[in-house]
């Protein structure tokens, strides 16, 4: 009755520690898709870009601080409309209001940037799951006033010029 009692015991201790492993995964599997989101997110800015000759507009949500997010999986829908992406971008799992991807164009000279620089678009990752503030490979973007790495898990911004 002992040993059987020790097996059950060393099964469940060996199923948690499955169950842990499991959960760190599916965390990096998903911090992996937004990574992915935001290299794909660049490019399709950057092909707007080159089509308009400027960065699109946010779709401002005032209840967001006016931040462009993805809280109905529609994110910068300027993209979609001129067919540079194919379906709307969304976070693999929002746990937050205001969601988890964010987007901004700032005017030229905003929070001390460059005027000459132009325009600049803030690009970000509120919550990546498997690490603290700032992720890691998080190229980050600041202005003398602002430095939106505070703000943000992963970012990243470019200017126009």
């Amino acid at each position: 009755m002992i040993e059987l009692l020790v097996v059950i015991s060393v099964i469940g201790l060996l199923a948690s520690v499955v169950l842990v492993a499991l959960n760190d995964a599916r965390k990096k599997s998903r911090d992996t898709k937004r990574l992915a989101d935001m290299a794909q997110m660049q490019k399709a800015l950057d092909l707007y870009y080159n089509i308009n000759n400027r960065y699109p507009s946010p779709n401002s949500d005032s209840s967001c601080s006016g931040w462009d997010t993805t809280a109905d999986g529609v994110f910068v829908s300027a993209l979609r409309t001129a067919g540079i992406i194919a379906q709307d971008i969304k976070d693999p799992s929002i746990n937050a209001s205001c969601a988890n991807y964010r987007y901004y164009r700032y005017g030229a000279g905003t929070s001390g940037c460059s005027a000459n620089r132009g325009d600049f678009y803030v690009l970000g990752v509120n919550d990546m799951e498997t690490s603290g503030r700032p992720y890691p490979q998080s190229p980050g973007w600041s202005c003398p006033s602002r430095n939106w790495q505070n703000e943000f898990d992963w970012v990243v911004g470019k200017f126009e010029k």
